[in-house]
């Protein structure tokens, strides 16, 4: 019985005397039982057994059914026909099922299912694994891309009168964001009397979107609520040029070394 231990314990502080006989087990089909050599077991020991399991044919756990045992069982298909596309990626045409087996056979290569629902089925001569890799690695790619075409949008708040340095600190900010890709919303809080500068806090977007410069597009803005703030989206033609000047740079100083 794979992975079974039995562990012994004293409880008493004196070691057993050396008469005494150790316990011996029976096992049957489970639960098991325990049996002492007398009547009476012994009240000093206790006894811990724990059993694992391993998996395999006849295990407890069962593989389900995956998307890849669908595809290629044939047996699934009640039309006696199929329409084949070949390992070339020709249309051969309707063929028996049996007679669409047989040249997959012949090729060494799988018989895909590729449109179970259509009428006859659509099935395919080619190498499954290889397949299925090549779907795998589009799907990255494709999420790859997703994720390299997502913005994110970063906030920076100010106040309309912000110090030089927190000022210098925010633009600084700002322009990283839109070197990454992500939009940049600039939000300027006007709490009870700051309503009166109003004019302050638009001149200091404004300003703002003046030194952030060709990096960044207005995208939205609003100028009415008491938090006014502006959207600013990456200028992806100067972003791309900005990032590809440090690389030509770098060739250019080898190439002189």
């Amino acid at each position: 019985m794979a992975g079974m231990t039995s562990t012994f314990h004293h409880l008493c502080k004196s070691q057993l005397p050396k008469s005494l006989k150790p316990l011996s087990f029976q096992f049957q089909s489970f639960p098991f039982h325990v049996h002492c050599p007398s009547t009476t077991c012994y009240p000093s020991i206790s006894t811990t057994i724990s059993t694992r399991y391993g998996g395999g044919r006849g295990g407890a756990l069962t593989r389900s059914k995956s998307s890849d045992d669908e595809a290629l069982d044939i047996s699934s298909i009640k039309s006696d026909t199929v329409r084949l596309i070949d390992e070339q990626q020709k249309m051969v045409g309707i063929v028996s099922k049996a007679e669409a087996f047989q040249m997959a056979e012949d090729a060494e290569l799988d018989l895909v299912i590729l449109s179970p629902d259509a009428d006859p089925p659509v099935v395919r001569i080619m190498d499954y694994n290889k397949y299925r890799y090549e779907q795998q690695k589009k799907k990255r790619d494709q999420q790859k891309k997703s994720a390299a075409s997502r913005m994110d949008l970063k906030e920076l708040k100010m106040g309309y009168n912000i110090d030089v340095h927190d000022y210098s600190v925010r633009l600084k900010a700002a322009k990283k964001f839109l070197k990454d890709g992500d939009k940049v919303k600039v939000i300027v809080n006007l709490k009870g009397r700051e309503n009166e500068f109003r004019n302050n806090a638009i001149e200091l977007l404004r300003r703002f979107q003046n030194d952030v410069g060709e990096l960044a597009i207005e995208e939205s803005k609003n100028f009415r609520d008491r938090n006014i703030f502006m959207v600013l989206v990456p200028n992806k033609a100067v972003v791309q040029k900005s990032q590809d000047s440090p690389k030509k740079k770098e060739n250019e100083v080898s190439a002189s070394v």
